[in-house]
């Protein structure tokens, strides 16, 4: 048994289960809050862009569907931080503990 593990087992046979939990940071929240609508963004663009045969042209270019890859993951972070859909904020409404 792995040292780690050994004093992982060790400090949670010792917890008390009446112990309160530590609460969520806010700020973790709605950081987790806007990185998951900025997937969803980014997926969204992704299956308009598979729908239609892509964007801006049919090119078989290996390197320009990467740059489009990361410019659309990159545009999703940005439309998600500025507000996006509104999605983060009813996430992380209904994340946080009252």
């Amino acid at each position: 048994m792995g040292m780690e593990l050994r004093d992982a087992l060790a400090a949670a046979s010792t917890a008390s289960p009446l112990a309160p939990k530590p609460k969520d940071d806010p700020a973790k929240v709605r950081d987790a809050a806007k990185q998951f609508e900025a997937l969803l963004i980014g997926q969204m663009m992704k299956s308009m862009k598979d729908s239609e045969g892509g964007w801006m042209g049919t090119g078989d270019d290996e390197s320009a569907s990467s740059a489009m890859e990361y410019g659309t993951e990159i545009f999703a972070q940005a439309m998600a931080s500025a507000g996006g859909l509104g999605l983060s904020t009813l996430i992380a409404k209904g994340l946080e503990k009252p």
